[in-house]
């Protein structure tokens, strides 16, 4: 974008009276952009706690923990063995929990 040089610059309070007109147009504007919701589509991507969800299928393939893969014994999740903080008694820590 090409700046005049030669243009007057504004002042202090050019740019405060500037501002405050932009703040006051936001305000304005602010009021009128409200969305339309749905009550049946925020409902359905809702779940309840406690809801029956048995005749539900699971979408996502599990796989088998692997070679490379251990199970922490705090948070019980599976993590990469470089994950690995410590093992205390046999038993596996990751590095979140240590």
């Amino acid at each position: 974008m090409a700046t005049d040089y030669d243009s007057p610059r504004k002042t202090d309070e050019d740019m405060n009276e500037d501002s405050l007109q932009e703040l006051q147009a936001r305000r304005v504007d602010k009021g009128t952009g409200t969305i339309d919701v749905d009550p049946d589509e925020v409902a359905e991507g809702m779940e309840l706690p406690g809801a029956d969800l048995s005749g539900e299928e699971l979408a996502v393939r599990v796989l088998p923990r692997q070679a490379d893969e251990f199970t922490c014994s705090r948070c019980f999740l599976v993590h990469h063995r470089s994950q690995l903080a410590e093992e205390r008694r046999g038993q596996l820590v990751c590095k979140e929990c240590a």
